[in-house]
């Protein structure tokens, strides 16, 4: 398992080129040598790629938008081939699919023909959760829905720790139950301040690392990627250099 940096992190320096070279560059001498391309401006695969070759980093991983993923599949397939990145990754469910157990099921088969092109030109679809998933619909969890109605070679997890433990779940437990599902990893963690639950740095949280790496060993992680959604007036760059530093030793 190797420590990497989702770029949703500091999506607002991503947003052209010239950005995304100067943050590719922080990224870089920070010591982060993988990235998730997810909140970028409108750059082409091409340069997404060269501008990470140039400063020795990989993306492995997207977040792409659902609409595109399954209307415009063959598309976001050969932008990943152009990136090198092996996983499509949605961020969520739409908002159209959130009515009960109907609307999961919906997003599973309006989803499972692109998930099966994705399969066959050798990528892999992945799914990321928010608390979202751990609502329970008609007696199972959505989260349950989801793995029973993609096959695993359809579909993985991006599992986030975070909102895991937001849901209520355990992210030790849950990365158990999707033993070989997780390949990729999103590793946020989880503070309180004011009586609110915050996500924050490696280990400036309440999380259990411990377990939560020694479950990641035992499911195959392959690529933990470190990620704040906010950062709360701090700057995103320096989050991502104390979780860095924090978890030296682990990678």
């Amino acid at each position: 398992m190797v420590i990497g940096a989702q770029l949703y992190t500091v999506r607002e320096f991503t947003q052209t080129e010239k950005d995304f070279e100067q943050t590719i560059k922080k990224i870089a001498d920070i010591g982060y040598r993988y990235v998730q391309i997810s909140g970028a401006g409108p750059i082409p695969p091409k340069r997404f790629a060269e501008i990470c070759a140039s400063y020795d980093v990989k993306p492995v991983i997207t977040h792409t938008a659902p609409n595109l993923i399954k209307d415009s599949t063959d598309e976001v397939i050969e932008n990943h081939r152009i990136m090198g990145a092996k996983y499509v990754g949605v961020g969520m469910m739409p908002g159209e699919y959130h009515e009960g157990a109907e609307g999961t099921k919906k997003f599973i088969v309006d989803f499972l023909p692109a998930a099966k092109k994705i399969r066959d030109a050798g990528l892999l679809f992945m799914y990321h959760n928010h608390a979202f998933e751990f609502e329970k619909v008609a007696g199972k969890l959505r989260m349950e829905l989801l793995s029973d109605g993609f096959a695993p070679e359809l579909m993985g997890f991006t599992l986030d720790t975070y909102w895991v433990q937001a849901g209520g779940g355990d992210p030790a437990q849950w990365l158990e139950r999707l033993n070989g599902r997780v390949e990729v990893i999103h590793i946020k963690d989880m503070k309180i301040v004011e009586g609110k639950q915050r996500d924050c740095e490696i280990k400036e949280g309440n999380l259990n690392w411990p377990a939560i790496y020694a479950a990641c060993e035992k499911a195959g992680v392959k690529y933990a990627m470190v990620e704040q959604d906010n950062s709360y007036g701090d700057d995103p760059f320096d989050c991502l250099k104390l979780s860095f530093e924090n978890s030296k030793g682990d990678f």
